[in-house]
């Protein structure tokens, strides 16, 4: 059935440079660029991308145009969806209610906005990445008096959206959002790559060129791990070097049961130990 649907998302749910978002009941497609209104939406492309579902160089075509026509860098913030509905026929619900830019409709998701940092990261884009979190970050939203005061929210929690159109840059709800659970994930896992699966941690950092290192104070049960990652710029993560308390963890076979350990895991300990951990990436 998965692979079915992966055969249809990249024959019948392309629309030549980006992946349309619905077919409706009566026909109509939603994120076509024969369409008046949402021509193209956000979270096919990312998910196209963050599923593994897309075809490779569609990931990279869709995501590029996803840059070109929702990214506002202007009033900071990345559209769900454009153009925003409101006199075309299509019905897609209760989202056309809202005002052309307001909410889903046209302004920024920040769900969505923050799934296409993900995908940025997944396809190794890190400093765009980085670029559109701090973008996002609302903290960013009221550097001056007079950017506060068009965002008009609190500064320090994340908005579930952030409107666009003639209100642009203008916050919506605030603390009600699972958003901000995806911003802290994008950041932490996706960006400068701290992943860990049972008690296995892998470093897989998409960070900027120009990021020489930076640091990472975990603490894993009762133990700290004291860690530095160390920018390289490695063309492959099998060249990625572990050093644990002085040890280099590459010239050595580690085993997980029957599960070896690639280059950039490492076994945790839980046992109350600090671990001085550097990362060559």
């Amino acid at each position: 059935i998965m692979e079915e649907l992966r055969k249809h998302l990249n024959t019948n749910g392309w629309d030549g440079r980006w992946f349309k978002r619905a077919f409706m009941d009566d026909g109509n497609v939603l994120g076509s660029i024969q369409n008046e209104e949402c021509r193209i939406d956000s979270i096919a492309q990312s998910w196209a991308t963050i599923s593994g579902a897309g075809d490779n160089d569609k990931k990279y075509i869709s995501l590029n145009s996803l840059e070109n026509h929702l990214v506002d860098k202007e009033a900071g913030i990345i559209k769900l969806l454009d153009p925003p509905f409101e006199k075309s026929k299509l019905e897609p619900g209760y989202i056309k209610a809202y005002i052309p830019g307001t909410r889903e409709n046209g302004g920024q998701y920040t769900h969505g906005a923050i799934w296409a940092i993900i995908a940025e990261a997944i396809l190794g884009f890190g400093d765009k990445a980085v670029e559109y979190f701090r973008m996002i970050n609302p903290i960013e939203h009221s550097r001056t008096k007079d950017e506060a005061n068009k965002y008009k929210v609190e500064p320090y929690v994340v908005a579930a959206d952030i409107y666009g159109g003639n209100l642009a840059g203008r916050g919506g709800w605030t603390w009600y959002t699972g958003s901000s659970s995806w911003l802290y994930e994008a950041g932490i896992k996706y960006i400068l790559g701290l992943n860990i699966e049972e008690n296995i941690l892998r470093i897989e950092p998409h960070i900027p060129a120009n990021w020489n290192s930076y640091k990472i104070k975990y603490k894993y049960g009762d133990s700290i791990y004291n860690i530095t990652v160390n920018n390289k710029i490695l063309d492959n993560k099998e060249d990625i070097r572990i050093i644990i308390n002085g040890k280099d963890m590459s010239k050595e076979e580690n085993y997980v049961g029957n599960k070896k350990l690639q280059t950039n895991e490492i076994l945790l300990n839980k046992n109350g130990e600090i671990f001085t951990v550097e990362v060559e990436i």
